[in-house]
């Protein structure tokens, strides 16, 4: 029973990270207020637009208009990936905004990346990631090779931790960046990870060279993006550029 522990784990981070979908509150995807700083949100492997519907209502109530990106991960190859988000984002004409922030979560913080590297807007902001793999997770190389791995698609296969992998293929960021690390335990934390992690991704793996502020904060991968006090200190980022410790 034991060699099947680890598994269980990654299945029971993966389980509740479909959870909540029918309890989001009912906010347009787009949130487009004139004159208000506008905040983009990207949501993780797996997931949808729906999974940052929270997110994105308390930024709402801290006065900025928001849209939450939706993109399909399963399956898919990381550069159609990027490339349906750069239209997304690319499409909401964001010269018009007096800023424009970012916050993804996981592989949204990825993408966010990604997507800067090659579309840094003249009014950008601050970026918030929250779990973001920028280093890799050392899941994927463990199981890579297993069928329900591979199952996920090319993507998600590019998330390990070697010199080629997506994460580790990033430039260092230029702009302002906090990031949100989750600290798991009981059922949520994962021996098979070095050192502190959230389930997912270990706690140095979520840090960037160059980022402007850290936080650990005692949750695990999945939840990240509904904690409350993720929320608030996210706020606080995009405000002051940097976290209340």
């Amino acid at each position: 029973m034991s060699r099947f522990l680890p598994y269980l784990k990654i299945w029971l981070v993966v389980l509740f990270a479909f959870i909540q979908v029918g309890c989001a509150p009912g906010i347009p995807q787009y949130d487009d207020q004139q004159g208000k700083e506008l905040v983009v949100l990207l949501h993780g492997l797996g997931r949808n637009q729906r999974s940052m519907v929270y997110m994105a209502a308390h930024l709402r109530g801290a006065g900025y208009a928001t849209y939450r990106v939706d993109y399909k991960s399963l399956g898919e190859k990381s550069e159609d990936v990027l490339a349906d988000v750069t239209s997304q984002i690319n499409g909401l004409d964001l010269a018009r905004r007096p800023k424009v922030h970012f916050v993804g979560h996981s592989l949204g913080g990825l993408l966010t990346r990604a997507y800067l590297e090659q579309n840094k807007p003249a009014n950008l902001g601050r970026v918030v990631l929250l779990g973001t793999p920028n280093h890799g997770t050392e899941i994927i190389d463990k199981y890579a090779a297993k069928c329900w791995l591979s199952w996920l698609g090319p993507t998600a296969l590019s998330l390990g931790t070697g010199p080629q992998s997506l994460p580790n293929s990033l430039p260092r960021p230029t702009y302002p960046v906090g990031v949100v690390a989750g600290l798991s335990s009981g059922p949520f934390s994962n021996e098979t990870l070095p050192g502190d992690d959230d389930g997912l991704v270990t706690v140095e793996s979520s840090k960037v060279e160059g980022m402007r502020d850290f936080i650990i904060v005692d949750t695990n991968h999945a939840f990240l993006r509904l904690d409350t006090l993720v929320m608030e200190q996210t706020v606080n980022f995009l405000r002051r550029g940097e976290f209340l410790h």
